[in-house]
């Protein structure tokens, strides 16, 4: 039999396992186009955005991060915007937080789709073999009462039963394996991101402090210049 013929053998379950597999793939290659790195974390960006706040330029980091469609670019202008209106580190990080969990959503959006045909699949195929095996002992037992069932025809009604099984195993473990992919990938990028926004209020915080500290240093040392200008 070719792979056709299986697949009409298996019966109409295996039209079910076939959409799941189609909906499974679909899943995971729109995940993975959404999740490239360029959309999500691009790293020249990312290094621009610090230049600027070293340089004190927070207003044009902020515009640039508004214009940028990426998840670093919508947390970094929660942090930026936070800095603007004189918050604190507390208030800092809560707003990038609340603006990471969305964040976090979005990216994890259609990946347990993959996960649940993976997991929906085999239970597919396993609910087709066991209508196929009550139709196929039910065939038999009719077969017994006329006198003509035999040890062959059980052993073809069965390993026709088990054909589902079979195909609906074939697609749960590449989706398993694709689940698991799209989980890890989802984990380092998340990571990265953290260590990324996290170092940015930690330069936040160092622009803030710098600011409070150059009042009292310029003010402590006009005494000294005053002196010197009163010296003969």
């Amino acid at each position: 039999m070719d792979l056709a013929e299986l697949f009409q053998q298996g019966g109409p379950l295996m039209w079910a396992i076939l959409v799941a597999s189609i909906v499974g793939v679909s899943a995971f290659l729109e995940r993975m186009w959404s999740l490239q790195r360029s959309r999500v974390l691009p790293r020249p960006f990312v290094d621009r955005i610090r230049a600027l706040v070293a340089k004190g330029k927070t207003a044009e980091a902020l515009l640039l991060c508004e214009e940028n469609g990426s998840s670093i670019a919508r947390m970094m202008a929660a942090a930026l915007r936070a800095y603007r209106a004189g918050k604190g580190r507390p208030a800092i990080k809560e707003a990038v937080e609340e603006v990471g969990a969305r964040e976090v959503a979005h990216m994890d959006r259609n990946v347990e789709i993959v996960g649940t045909v993976a997991t929906i699949t085999p239970l597919l195929g396993l609910l087709g073999t066991v209508v196929g095996m009550i139709k196929v002992f039910r065939n038999f037992v009719a077969a017994a009462a006329a006198q003509a069932a035999g040890p062959q025809t059980l052993a073809e009604g069965i390993w026709m039963a088990l054909v589902t099984t079979a195909y609906g195993l074939v697609v749960a473990i590449p989706m398993l394996l694709l689940y698991k992919f799209l989980q890890g990938r989802n984990d380092r990028l998340l990571v990265e991101m953290e260590e990324d926004v996290m170092g940015l209020v930690d330069l936040l915080e160092s622009q803030a402090t710098e600011g409070a500290d150059r009042p009292r240093r310029e003010a402590s040392a006009s005494p000294e210049t005053a002196a010197e200008g009163a010296a003969p």
